[in-house]
């Protein structure tokens, strides 16, 4: 898929991966590789924060939506930003008492400047003993 990272912040997660290596028979991107690029920015900024907050969790995708606003035509990016600081605090508080937690997160799919998708998620973190 040739994806890469190109940022990753507590504010923000941004993946890139190019048109060549994800290209369908209509000369745009698969779904499923814009999808996954998708699901990965929100796994990617989820691990961060989770990481640095001192947790050591088992990530996965619950459930996810994707909206394709138009055929991505050219190399691509995914980006997902921080959730509220009070999302986050639940998650955490969540996560100590109970071991588990879900959160919803949404990522833009762009080709430069332009939203060509939206991506909304549910992941569920499980922290490893």
């Amino acid at each position: 898929m040739g994806v890469r990272v190109e940022s990753c912040s507590h504010e923000l997660v941004v993946l890139s991966a190019p048109l060549a290596a994800n290209v369908n028979h209509r000369a745009t991107v698969f779904g499923g590789s814009a999808s996954a690029v998708a699901i990965l920015a929100g796994w990617t900024w989820l691990h961060l924060v989770l990481n640095e907050a001192g947790f050591v969790c088992r990530l996965v995708i619950q459930r996810n939506e994707m909206e394709y606003l138009q055929p991505i035509d050219g190399d691509f990016t995914a980006r997902c930003a921080a959730v509220s600081t009070a999302r986050l605090a639940k998650l955490i508080d969540t996560l100590r008492r109970r071991g588990k937690a879900r959160l919803r997160l949404k990522a833009d799919l762009l080709v430069g400047e332009q939203v060509v998708g939206r991506f909304a998620g549910d992941y569920v973190a499980v922290t490893q003993t």
